[in-house]
């Protein structure tokens, strides 16, 4: 069945061969030559930023799941199986589902230019669309002023997560441009939850806002949230929220948590945050015990991160050095046009060893010599995951390895570890 997609959207891609090309119309005419389903949809809380868009998008799932709503939720890329990115009513569409919708489209498209992305974004509106459902979580594919989710009308809140240097070939070359672009889903009226950012990038999203006619809520001004006994603390306006610590670990991730809370509650949408404990994300500080964890010592630990852009760099870095006691060894695979120096520069000071890996099967991989002389030449060549794994240099203590640079590797490790 994922062969059917597969070949569907290989079909489509000679339509328009770049993935992501980030213009409304094409998708515009598609959508109403389908029925208009984006304006069909549940309430929806529309997610942009650089890192964290996904994990807040399921943060907003499991808080909302656990006050009885019924949830939708589209998030890209997918790690194993092309329907991760679309989960209708709270299930995984089936193949049959996806193929059946994405048949109808092709058919209504008509040969007409249109990207991939967009038709897997027309799909999961199609079928949100057609399945009742009380709040519709939407991740942005890239940027967001011309990402083929912004063609929604008003949504009941948008939320934008950390931003840093990502995608310069197609949102711009500096860190401000970029933060504008992001701020291209605000729209007049509907309140925007904004996370921890730098100063710079917080008077740019805040200009933008201003001029949107948007409500802010802010980290820092509005509401904030920081670690407490037993869990964390969450407070604004309304009051104090004691949660549990996010299942997800890392203290980004508590930012991640807090401004879904900022956004459920902005739009006015029931949630239970003790559904904080319960949330899954894959490839997110993830601990793998299949195996590939199995090659290893038992009293080693094996960890899988999608993390890969500069910002990421620094985020893992700063959770490795909460590491201590236990040697880190990094085995680091990326995707072409990364910055992959700047993602490794903070994590080299904290790795005992870096290795650089490409799995055969890894989407638009960077070469292992690439990745080494990003290095400076400190990694070593792996040159795939289970190489990597059976030469780093085993020690008395007990140590952790991360796997990390690329979600199109983490998933191909995930397939590897089951």
């Amino acid at each position: 069945m994922n062969d059917q997609i597969d070949q569907i959207a290989a079909r489509l891609e000679r339509l328009h061969p770049r993935l992501i090309d980030l213009s409304l119309d094409r998708l515009r005419t598609l959508l109403e030559r389908l029925g208009s389903p984006e304006r069909k949809l549940p309430p929806i809380i529309h997610v942009a930023g650089t890192n964290g868009k996904g994990s807040t998008c399921a943060f907003v799932r499991a808080m909302a799941e656990a006050a009885g709503l019924r949830v939708h939720v589209y998030t890209s890329p997918h790690l194993v199986r092309f329907n991760e990115r679309i989960r209708v009513a709270g299930a995984l569409v089936s193949d049959e589902q996806l193929l059946t919708a994405m048949e109808r489209i092709e058919r209504i498209n008509d040969n007409a230019p249109i990207t991939v992305f967009e038709v897997i974004t027309a799909t999961a509106f199609d079928l949100f669309a057609a399945t009742p459902a009380d709040l519709c979580a939407l991740e942005v594919g890239l940027g967001g002023r011309g990402d083929a989710t912004n063609v929604i009308g008003s949504p009941a809140a948008c939320a934008i997560t950390s931003i840093s240097l990502d995608h310069r070939e197609l949102l711009g070359p500096t860190v401000e441009i970029i933060a504008g672009e992001k701020a291209g889903i605000m729209k007049p009226g509907v309140p925007v939850a904004i996370g921890a950012q730098p100063k710079d990038i917080r008077r740019i999203l805040l200009d933008h806002a201003e001029a949107a006619g948007t409500p802010v809520f802010l980290r820092g001004r509005d509401w904030d949230i920081e670690p407490a006994a037993g869990g964390i603390r969450y407070s604004d306006a309304s009051g104090i929220i004691d949660a549990p610590a996010p299942s997800l670990p890392g203290l980004f991730q508590q930012d991640n948590a807090g401004i879904a809370i900022t956004a459920l509650r902005a739009a006015n949408l029931p949630f239970d945050h003790n559904g904080l404990a319960r949330t899954e994300w894959p490839a997110r500080l993830q601990q793998l015990h299949g195996r590939l964890a199995q090659m290893l010592p038992p009293d080693w630990e094996l960890w899988l991160d999608g993390g890969h852009n500069p910002g990421a760099g620094i985020v893992l870095a700063d959770h490795l050095r909460g590491w201590a006691g236990r040697p880190v060894h990094l085995i680091v695979g990326m995707k072409q046009a990364k910055d992959s120096a700047e993602f490794l520069k903070p994590l080299i000071p904290v790795a005992s060893t870096l290795w650089a890996v490409r799995e055969p099967d890894q989407h638009a991989a960077l070469p292992v010599e690439a990745i080494v002389a990003a290095s400076g030449g400190v990694a070593k060549p792996g040159p795939r995951v289970a190489d990597a794994l059976q030469a780093i240099p085993r020690t008395e203590a007990p140590a952790r390895v991360l796997i990390c640079g690329s979600l199109y590797l983490a998933g191909e490790v995930l397939k590897l570890d089951r």
